[in-house]
C-alpha cells in the first residue's frame, strides 16, 4: 500500500447530472480526450526532500532568495583591488601603489583602501571598501612586499562583481513547476537551501487483461507458441518510469470478470490506474461491464484515432482511470498521448504535452479512414529542415515499428492522402520542450 499523504489539490467532481456512467454518444477527437483527462487530474501534494534528491523532481513552490548572490562585491580574478583614480594617468608614466593587506578567497580585508594605496586581492575574495577595480595580475610588477608597479590601467573600473549581482535578496529565483536539473541544484545551494519543496512522484498502477497473454515466468508457453509475452505490462512500467512516476504492477487479469475486479481493487490509493485490454464490445471484454458496475464516472470510451480508438476515461473510486487499448503499438502511442501528460500534470509539470515539430514527407501517405492516425516515422534532419519516413507497415500489432520510430507524425482526419513533400506536424519522442495546450 502507498501512502498518498500530501495531496492538497482534491479531483474535481462532476455535476450529479454525470456522475451517472452514461457514455458520450459520440467518439472523441484525441485533443478532445487530452482535456478532458487533464480537466480531472490534479497536481499531488508537496513535500520536501534533500537537496540532492530533488533531481528530476518538479517544485511544489516559488523559491524566493533569503540572500544576495554573491553577498558582497568580490574579484573576478587574481590581481590587485585599486581606486580607479590613483591608475588614471596619461603617457608613459608607470603608477606605483603601496600594497596595505592581501586577502585572499574566504578572507575579509583588514579595511578600506586611501589614495596612493591597494591591496592584492584573489578570485572571490571580497573588495575593500574604496576600491572601485580590480587590475588583473599580468599588468602589474611586485617591486617588494609593500609596492607593485601597474603596467596597464585596461582595467579602469572593471572585474568586480557586484553585490546582487546574479540574484538579489527576496527576488524569485525558480519558479513552481520547474523540473530540477543540475543548475537548479546549483542556484538553491547558493541561497542555502538544504531541501528542495517538490511535488510528490505519483504512484501508477498498471494492469493487462487477456487469457492470451502471459507473464514472463511462462516463458515456455510462450516459445511454444501457446501464450503470447504481456509486452504492454513492460512498456506501461517502462514509460511511467521515463515520465516521472512510480509504477505498481497489478499483475495480468484473465478474461472473468471476478479476477478483473480483485484485481482493481488491490490497487489501493495509487493516484492513476491504468489498464491495457478489454476495452472493445466482444463477449470476452468485460471491463466495461465491470467499471459500470463499480458506479465509475465514465468520461468517454472511445475516440477517432488510429491506433487507438478503443480509449477509455473515468473517475473510479476518486482515483483517475485511462484504459487503453491491448494492441500493443495502440497501447504505447495512447500512453504517449494521454497518460504521460496526465502524469506530468500529476508530478506538477505546468507543460504536460510534448511540443510538436513540423516534418517533410518523403513519401506519399494513404489512410482509409477518417481518422486522426498517429503514423511511426523516422525523422531526419535535412538542411531545409525535418523530413520523416515511415518505419514500415503500421498494424497496431508491430512492435517493432515503435522500436524503430523516434516521432509519431499527426495525420488529421481530413486529410486520407499527404504527398511526398507535404509537411505535418510530429510528436518527436526525444522532444524535451513542452507545451501547456494539447498540440495534437
Amino acid at each position: 500500500m502507498h501512502n498518498r499523504s500530501g495531496r492538497n489539490d482534491k479531483l474535481s467532481m462532476p455535476n450529479a447530472e454525470s456522475q451517472t456512467s452514461t457514455e458520450p454518444p459520440t467518439a472523441l477527437a484525441p485533443a478532445e480526450a487530452a482535456t478532458a483527462i487533464l480537466g480531472e487530474v490534479a497536481r499531488l501534494g508537496s513535500e520536501r526532500v534533500p537537496l540532492v534528491s530533488s533531481l528530476g523532481r518538479v517544485l511544489s513552490h516559488d523559491v524566493k532568495s533569503p540572500i544576495d548572490i554573491p553577498q558582497w562585491d568580490n574579484s573576478a580574478m587574481d590581481g590587485y583591488a585599486v581606486r580607479r583614480a590613483d591608475i588614471t594617468i596619461t603617457g608613459d608614466k608607470k603608477v606605483v601603489l603601496k600594497v596595505v593587506d592581501s586577502i585572499p578567497a574566504g578572507a575579509f580585508p583588514s579595511g578600506p583602501i586611501h589614495a596612493g594605496e591597494c591591496m592584492q586581492i584573489f578570485t572571490g575574495a571580497p573588495v575593500p571598501n574604496g576600491a572601485d577595480t580590480v587590475v588583473r595580475q599580468e599588468d602589474t610588477t611586485r617591486i617588494d612586499e609593500q609596492r607593485v608597479r601597474i603596467n596597464d590601467p585596461r582595467d579602469a573600473g572593471r572585474n568586480i562583481r557586484k553585490r546582487g549581482e546574479d540574484i538579489q535578496k527576496s527576488a524569485l529565483v525558480l519558479e513552481r513547476g520547474t523540473e530540477i536539473g543540475p543548475a537548479q541544484i546549483g542556484v538553491l545551494a547558493s541561497i542555502a537551501a538544504a531541501e528542495a519543496p517538490v511535488t510528490r512522484i505519483p504512484f501508477v498502477a498498471i494492469l493487462s487483461t487477456g487469457d492470451e497473454i502471459a507473464d514472463l515466468d511462462e516463458r515456455k508457453a510462450i516459445l511454444n507458441g501457446t501464450k503470447i509475452a504481456s509486452s504492454n505490462s513492460y512498456t506501461m512500467a517502462a514509460m511511467a518510469i521515463v515520465a516521472g512516476a512510480e509504477p505498481l504492477s497489478l499483475g495480468i487479469a484473465k478474461d472473468n470478470p471476478d479476477e478483473i475486479r480483485a484485481l482493481l481493487t488491490s490497487a489501493g490509493t495509487v493516484d492513476l490506474l491504468v489498464t491495457s485490454g478489454g476495452m472493445s464490445v466482444g463477449e470476452h471484454d468485460h471491463l466495461r461491464q465491470i467499471l459500470r458496475d463499480e458506479a465509475t464516472q465514465m468520461k468517454f470510451w472511445r475516440l477517432r484515432t488510429r491506433p487507438g480508438a478503443p480509449v477509455g476515461f473515468g473517475i473510479l473510486n476518486g482515483r483517475p482511470w485511462i484504459g487503453l487499448p491491448g494492441n500493443p503499438v495502440s497501447t504505447m502511442v495512447t500512453f504517449e498521448l494521454f497518460v504521460r501528460p496526465a502524469i506530468r500534470k500529476l508530478r506538477g509539470h505546468l507543460k504536460p504535452f510534448r511540443r510538436t515539430r513540423l516534418v517533410r514527407l518523403t513519401q506519399t501517405i494513404k489512410t482509409n479512414a477518417p481518422l486522426t492516425h498517429f503514423l511511426r516515422v523516422v525523422v531526419s534532419e535535412e538542411k531545409d529542415g525535418l523530413s520523416a519516413r515511415l518505419t514500415g507497415p503500421q498494424g497496431s500489432g508491430i512492435l517493432s515499428s515503435m522500436a524503430k520510430a523516434d516521432a509519431l507524425m499527426i495525420v488529421p482526419e481530413d486529410r486520407q492522402v499527404v504527398k511526398a513533400g507535404e509537411t505535418l506536424q510530429a510528436i518527436l519522442l526525444n522532444e524535451t520542450e513542452h507545451v501547456a495546450e494539447v498540440p495534437y
